[in-house]
């Protein structure tokens, strides 16, 4: 039982699920390694906020689950994401658009009952600058790290992070 007012973490069935009614195809989704950025390894991050603005929850993606959740909500082809992910190394404008209903959609997993209301609040999309005080919560030992797999699109990562 969590406290109330605390975020609760999903758990990896949780997101499995979310993702898997998203984009309508069954999504892999098993435990993984932290999704860390570096200057080579750009990430999305989605910011979720309480109605203060104070920040409630972390949603990581390396640029495979970023791109690839994001093509299959919005039917996109595969082969574009996959050269967003191998060649181009960041996403178009709608790859973008399309990652924020995703990670909208998300919040739903942190809004248990009696826990703080989170709603997205900024999608920060790979190879953009992340925000210093958010920057510093991604090491955060709270999280859950998963890998992804969306059927015909390839595989990624994410971390869910309450700070």
């Amino acid at each position: 039982m969590t406290a109330v007012g605390t975020v609760p973490l999903p758990e990896a069935k949780e997101v499995r699920d979310m993702l898997s009614g998203l984009v309508g195809k069954p999504v892999n989704v098993l435990p993984g390694a932290p999704v860390t950025p570096t200057p080579d390894k750009p990430v999305s991050v989605a910011i979720y906020v309480d109605p203060q603005k104070a920040v409630t929850a972390l949603c990581v993606m390396d640029l495979g689950a970023s791109a690839y959740t994001g093509s299959a909500l919005a039917l996109l082809p595969p082969g574009g994401a996959q050269d967003a992910v191998e060649e181009d190394g960041e996403l178009s404008g709608m790859q973008v658009e399309a990652l924020y209903e995703v990670v909208n959609v998300l919040s739903a997993l942190f809004n248990k009952e009696g826990a703080r209301h989170s709603k997205l609040d900024t999608l920060v999309a790979p190879g953009d600058d992340i925000p210093g005080d958010v920057a510093g919560m991604l090491a955060a030992f709270n999280r859950i790290d998963l890998a992804i797999e969306v059927p015909t699109y390839g595989k990624g990562a994410l971390s869910l992070i309450v700070p």
